[in-house]
């Protein structure tokens, strides 16, 4: 049973008014609580033609690589979020770049966004969440020991696009996006 923080009532599952779908709504004051997907923002750290990687010192997937991201939290904007998160994952210091990636993941309830983001020393230092981090060339890339479908894609994407030409200095970005599907979970 769940309860309504606001008055203390109980919260049932059912369509508000003005509403077309079921929502967890308060029986006392009629609050409809929503639950929405939490954003995890990262980026793609680059150094010359490497890339920065993180193997997670957490679960899920501990022992994995990842590049650096995690939820953004309440009050930030989706690019310090990223940069915050590459900074304590990483103890990489970036320079954020656009948007590249928008993968959603629904039966997680999640959106995981990737920023390009350029290293302007190659300076960094595994966080609590990490138990190494490394620079990678394409061909180096543990792709097999990928902690994540929504790294294994954004990475694909980087490395096609990059070898297309179209990652150069004022060319314009299109945003990749898909949904992962639950059978591509790993």
């Amino acid at each position: 049973m769940h309860y309504c923080s606001k008055c203390g009532s109980t919260v049932t599952l059912r369509i508000p008014a003005d509403d077309t779908r079921e929502r967890h709504v308060c029986n006392g004051c009629a609050t409809v609580h929503y639950l929405n997907p939490r954003n995890v923002v990262g980026t793609i750290p680059v150094w010359g033609e490497q890339v920065l990687l993180c193997r997670r010192a957490i679960q899920p997937r501990h022992g994995f690589w990842t590049l650096p991201a995690g939820f953004m939290e309440i009050g930030e904007s989706t690019t310090h979020g990223a940069a915050r998160e590459t900074l304590e994952e990483a103890g990489a210091h970036v320079e954020i770049g656009p948007l590249f990636s928008l993968i959603n993941v629904p039966h997680v309830e999640q959106v995981h966004l990737f920023y390009l983001a350029s290293l302007p020393t190659p300076e960094f230092s595994a966080g609590e969440e990490s138990l190494e981090v490394a620079l990678f060339y394409e061909h180096e890339i543990p792709w097999s020991e990928l902690a994540f479908p929504t790294t294994k894609q954004t990475l694909q994407w980087f490395f096609a696009d990059r070898s297309a030409g179209l990652l150069k200095a004022g060319t314009e970005i299109a945003v990749r996006s898909r949904d992962i599907l639950p059978a591509e979970s790993i």
